[in-house]
């Protein structure tokens, strides 16, 4: 069984699957930590030496490799994965096990604010206006992440809870 854990930056995907794993005695592979490994470089090494372009064709092949394995895991994705290049529709032919952390803008903000340098996308954004540009990005995103089968508010709850709350929902 795959199981794929979606959602922005900051939903909990890594944190999740860490103990989804532990749990359901499966692999864990966070696909961004693969993409580093692969191109031997960070997210945001690639992100300001090769550009977002590079950075989404090769998150595709990663992905695709990864899929193709067939191996029982439990894959986080990046934030903006499921949004480039069909990548729910790869998803879903490999698994409907996907599910969509849903994170509130206030506490996405909350979780980020004293690692932004390790973010990206939002490196360079000023603390006021990081809720703007994260509910603009949210909105654009939406409708890729609500394409996961399965979709768990994350607000308040424990990393212990969310994976419970996993584990019913899984067919």
């Amino acid at each position: 069984m795959t199981i794929i854990l979606l959602g922005y930056m900051a939903s909990g995907k890594s944190s999740v699957s860490k103990l989804l794993g532990t749990e359901l005695e499966l692999p864990v592979l966070d696909l961004d930590d693969y993409i580093e490994m692969k191109e031997e470089k960070t997210i945001p090494e690639i992100f300001e030496t090769k550009g977002e372009i590079y950075f989404r064709m090769k998150e595709h092949q990663y992905l695709k490799e990864v899929l193709e394995t067939k191996e029982p895991m439990i894959l986080s994705l990046g934030g903006g994965t499921p949004c480039y290049a069909n990548n729910m529709k790869l998803i879903h032919e490999y698994t409907q096990q996907t599910f969509y952390l849903q994170t509130s803008i206030p506490e996405i903000i909350n979780r980020v604010k004293d690692e932004k340098a390790k973010r990206p996308l939002i490196s360079e954004i000023a603390n006021e206006d990081l809720p703007e540009f994260i509910g603009k990005h949210l909105f654009e995103r939406n409708a890729f992440y609500q394409q996961a089968t399965h979709s768990i508010l994350t607000d308040q709850k424990t990393i212990e809870s969310l994976v419970e709350e996993i584990k019913t929902q899984l067919d």
